[in-house]
C-alpha cells in the first residue's frame, strides 16, 4: 500500500473517530456514533496490516481472534452495573500496551526505525518513549486500583499516611533525575526504575481518592490512557495514533474537568490525588436515634397517581435491579393518567457520566422526558413526588449544609424540597461516599425497601 493511501485511509479514520465523539455527545446520536468509530477503527487497523513493513500475519491474526473472543465474551456477560469496572479494566490494558511497545521499540530501534547511523537512538525518541511508558505505567496501575475500588475488592474507603504528598513529589522528582540519565546513558536498567516509578505512583495517586470521587478518576484515566498512546504514536512515527490519543485524552480531560465542576472539585486536587480523604461520622452513629418512616409500592401508585407533576431520580439501584423496563412502564402509565412524568439525571449518577442516560435509554424512554440537573433542579419544589429509585449520595442534602462532610459542596438533585418524598432503596445502608443521608429520615420522606425492579413492578400492577 503506497504512502499516499496509507496518509488517505488514515485520515478518513480520523474523521470518523472526531464524527464519533460528536455522536456520543447526545443519547439520541450515541448508537450512530458507535458505529462511526468502530468503522474508523477498521479502517485503521486493515491500513497498518497493509504496511510494508509487516511481514507476517499468523501471529497477528492469532492475536486478533484471541482478543476478539475474550473481548467478546467479557461485552456479551458484563452488566451494565459493572460497565465502570470494565472501562477502568480497560483503561489499564492501554497503559500497559503503551509501556510493552516503548520497552520494544528500545530493545529493538532499528526495527521501529528510530535508529541512528551508529546504532544508537536519538535523544528525540528517548524523550518520547521515556513519556510514553511513564504515562501508560501510571494508567495501568491506576486503572487496577480503580478497578478494585469500583468492583469493591480494594475497598472504596480513601487509604491515606503522614507525608503522602511529599513522598509522591520525591518520587516525581527522582523519576525526572533518572530519565534524565537514561536520555544520556540509553541504560536499559535507568529505563526499568522510571517505569518502576511511574507504576508505583499509578498506585499512590489513586489509593488516596474517596469512593465517591471515583468517576472523576474513571473519567481522567481516559485522558491518560489518550496521551499514552499519542506518546508512542510519536515513537512509532505513526500520525494515526497520534491523532487518536489526542482526541481520547483531550476529550477525557474535558469530561474530568466538567464532572469536577459537577462536583465542586478542583481538577488539580484530581491529579494529585488530594481529595476525597475527609472522615465522617460513621452511619451507624449518625443513623443512631433515626426513625425512617416506610410505605407500600402500593402507597407510592397512590401518591403519584393523585399528584400531577412527579419526578424520577434513578441511580445505581436502579441499575443493579434492572429495573429500567418496569420504571418506564410506571412512566407510561402515570403519563396516561395526565401526570407530568420527568427523569432528572446527575452528571455521575450510577458512578459513571452517561450511565443512567444509557439505562433509560436502553428502556426507551422519550429523550424528551429526560433532563440534566441544571434543567431540572428548580422545578423540585414545584413538584408533587420526586421517586428516587436507587440514588443516595447525589441527592445527599448534606451537600449543601455540612462542611465536614466528604461531598459539602458537591451539587446535588433537590428532591428534598418536593412536597412528598419516595426512596426506593434496600436498607438504610449509606451510599458509595459512606456517609449517612439525613433525607431517609426527613417528614416528607417515605422509604420503599426492596429490590428495585420488584418494587416497580408493583408500583406498575397498582397502577
Amino acid at each position: 500500500m503506497s504512502q499516499d493511501a496509507t496518509s488517505l485511509a488514515y485520515l478518513i479514520a480520523s474523521v470518523l473517530f472526531i464524527l464519533s465523539l460528536k455522536g456520543l455527545s447526545s443519547p439520541e446520536t450515541a448508537r450512530q456514533g458507535n458505529m462511526l468509530g468502530m468503522l474508523g477503527m477498521a479502517i485503521a487497523v486493515a491500513t497498518t496490516l497493509m504496511a510494508p513493513h509487516v511481514v507476517g500475519y499468523g501471529p497477528i491474526a492469532a492475536m486478533i481472534v484471541l482478543g476478539g473472543v475474550i473481548g467478546a465474551v467479557v461485552a456479551r456477560r458484563i452488566p451494565m452495573t459493572s460497565m465502570p469496572e470494565l472501562v477502568a479494566a480497560m483503561h489499564s490494558l492501554v497503559g500497559l500496551a503503551a509501556v510493552l511497545i516503548a520497552v520494544a521499540a528500545f530493545l529493538s530501534p532499528t526495527e521501529y526505525g528510530i535508529a541512528g547511523a551508529d546504532g544508537r537512538i536519538g535523544v528525540g525518541s528517548l524523550v518520547e518513549m521515556v513519556i510514553g511508558a511513564f504515562v501508560g505505567a501510571i494508567t495501568f496501575t491506576g486503572s487496577v486500583i480503580a478497578f478494585g475500588k469500583l468492583k469493591g475488592t480494594f475497598g472504596s474507603a480513601p487509604v491515606v499516611f503522614r507525608g503522602q504528598h511529599l513522598v509522591n513529589l520525591t518520587m516525581a522528582m527522582a523519576m525526572v533525575a533518572v530519565s534524565v540519565h537514561f536520555c544520556v546513558t540509553q541504560s536499559f536498567a535507568s529505563y526499568l526504575v522510571v517505569i518502576g516509578i511511574a507504576l508505583l505512583l499509578g498506585v499512590l495517586l489513586i489509593v488516596p481518592i474517596g469512593g465517591a470521587d471515583m468517576p472523576v478518576i474513571v473519567s481522567m484515566l481516559n485522558s491518560y490512557s489518550g496521551w499514552a498512546a499519542a506518546g508512542i504514536g510519536f515513537t512509532l512515527g505513526n500520525h494515526l495514533l497520534i491523532v487518536v490519543g489526542a482526541l481520547v485524552g483531550s476529550s477525557g480531560a474535558i469530561l474530568s474537568y466538567i464532572m469536577c465542576r459537577a462536583m465542586n472539585r478542583s481538577i488539580w486536587n484530581v491529579l494529585f490525588g488530594g481529595f476525597g480523604t475527609e472522615t465522617a461520622e460513621s452511619p451507624q452513629q449518625a443513623a443512631a436515634g433515626k426513625g425512617a418512616k416506610s410505605g407500600s409500592p402500593e402507597d407510592a401508585a397512590f401518591l403519584m397517581k393523585n399528584g400531577s407533576s412527579v419526578i424520577i431520580v434513578p441511580g445505581y439501584g436502579m441499575a443493579v435491579g434492572r429495573a429500567q423496563h418496569a420504571v418506564k412502564e410506571m412512566a407510561e402509565l402515570l403519563s396516561e393518567a395526565g401526570v407530568s412524568v420527568r427523569f432528572a439525571i446527575h452528571p455521575v449518577a450510577g458512578r459513571m457520566p452517561g450511565h443512567m442516560n444509557v439505562l433509560l435509554a436502553e428502556a426507551e424512554v422519550p429523550y424528551d422526558q429526560v433532563f440534566e440537573l441544571e434543567e431540572i433542579n428548580r422545578e423540585f419544589k414545584d413538584c408533587d413526588v420526586a421517586l428516587v429509585i436507587g440514588a443516595n449520595d447525589v441527592v445527599n442534602p448534606i451537600a449543601r449544609s455540612d462542611p465536614g462532610s466528604p461531598i459539602y459542596g458537591m451539587p446535588i438533585l433537590d428532591v428534598d424540597k418536593a412536597k412528598t418524598v419516595m426512596v426506593v432503596k434496600r436498607s438504610l445502608a449509606p451510599g458509595y461516599a459512606g456517609i449517612d443521608n439525613p433525607l431517609f429520615y426527613a417528614d416528607n420522606t417515605l422509604m420503599l425497601f426492596g429490590d428495585a425492579k420488584e418494587i416497580a413492578e408493583r408500583i406498575v400492577q397498582s397502577l
